[in-house]
């Protein structure tokens, strides 16, 4: 067996390891037949929330059983595909077992990442609030462009996304934007991309054709739910009611219903621009809680609190990611030094490889400064 093929296997199998350890592999069979009886429980549904809950959960330790196994199987199979093909000298049957032991490489390796999303909030879903910064038309175009990166991302995982608040820009594009990405581990993943992008293009504003800079603001907190609770004071919040014009479409909205609610000790302010006043209560509190709970979070740790309480302005020197088109091809992680010349399958939401590199290089709240010097 040639040595690349045995330190694939050897990769493979040190995955399989982790995944063990993540999973619990030695309970996780009994605390699927626990699930499972639960599930049967015929007064489960009497409660639809903590019903759902307990169906995702076992979803949930489902796949990745099912995943586990399949990578275990995997290895064991192609491993001995080869060492027959080599006693057969049999080179058709060992090529395919190596090219099939190099995917599962991949397969493996981003399985192991995944894992690596255990904290309290991770496996929640996300609230996306993006802001247009310094720049004017130009940021309000950018914010719309990064709108549409994460929209596709999660699209592609299969994410349920929703918008909550819609400002539009003046002449182009968004001023401000929060989206609801609904998924298992939407905030593990989402939570790298809270701070400030930069882009550098040719202006399409721009009838000089000049190359222009600009920033939009990023902020990525946890869909709370019933398992954490977050107290808010009512004498701690102001509740304003306006009207708002949504981004057209389904969106439209022109009456009296949009909400807005202002937290006083911390000065978070939340929207929600849906039809129904009602919902927008529900919605803009329930955000409220969220950046709580992304409040306390960051208290927990010196790395992620120094990352959103540092963050800035949307300009100069604040940036986590740079994003340039011009005078060359180039989208650079600034905290990781990952960096990919494939621009146009970035901007299409291909932002795996960016994401991932934050969370195995464990820097999601790696300092501004630092990151910077990095650039």
């Amino acid at each position: 067996m040639r040595a690349e093929t045995q330190a694939n296997i050897e990769k493979i199998r040190n995955s399989l390891t982790l995944l063990g350890q993540r999973m619990d592999i030695e309970t996780a069979p009994h605390r699927l037949e626990e699930f499972n009886a639960m599930v049967e429980d015929p007064n489960l549904w009497n409660d639809q929330e903590k019903a759902q809950k307990l169906m995702r959960d076992r979803q949930v330790l489902v796949d990745k059983l099912k995943t586990y196994e399949a990578i275990k199987q995997g290895v064991e199979d192609n491993a001995e595909l080869i060492e027959l093909g080599e006693m057969e000298d049999d080179a058709e049957v060992v090529a395919e077992a190596e090219a099939a032991l190099a995917t599962l490489v991949e397969e493996a390796a981003a399985k192991e990442l995944e894992a690596l999303l255990d904290g309290e909030a991770d496996a929640n879903d996300t609230f996306l609030e993006i802001n247009s910064g310094a720049g004017g038309t130009e940021s309000c175009d950018w914010a719309s462009m990064l709108a549409r990166m994460y929209t596709r991302w999660a699209e592609k995982r299969g994410y349920d996304v929703e918008l909550q608040s819609f400002s539009p820009g003046e002449e182009a594009g968004i001023k401000s934007a929060v989206y609801k990405i609904s998924g298992h581990n939407a905030y593990g993943w989402m939570k790298s991309e809270s701070g400030v992008h930069r882009l550098v293009r040719i202006s399409p504003f721009d009838s000089a054709a000049k190359r222009h800079t600009s920033f939009t603001s990023v902020k990525v907190y946890p869909v709370v739910d019933d398992s954490i609770e977050i107290e808010v004071n009512p004498s701690d919040i102001r509740i304003d009611t306006y009207r708002s014009s949504g981004a057209g479409g389904q969106h439209v909205n022109t009456t009296d219903s949009a909400v807005r609610i202002t937290h006083h000790p911390t000065g978070i302010v939340v929207t929600s621009s849906e039809k129904s006043q009602h919902q927008n209560r529900d919605i803009a509190m329930k955000a409220l809680k969220s950046r709580l709970y992304q409040m306390e979070l960051d208290k927990r740790s010196a790395l992620v609190n120094e990352a959103h309480e540092n963050a800035g302005d949307a300009g100069w020197g604040n940036q986590i990611r740079s994003y340039v088109l011009q005078p060359y091809q180039m989208v650079k992680d600034l905290r990781t030094s990952f960096e990919t010349s494939d621009t146009q399958g970035v901007l299409d939401g291909n932002i795996d490889g960016l994401m991932a590199s934050v969370l195995a290089h464990g820097v999601s709240g790696k300092g501004r400064a630092e990151a910077n010097a990095e650039e």
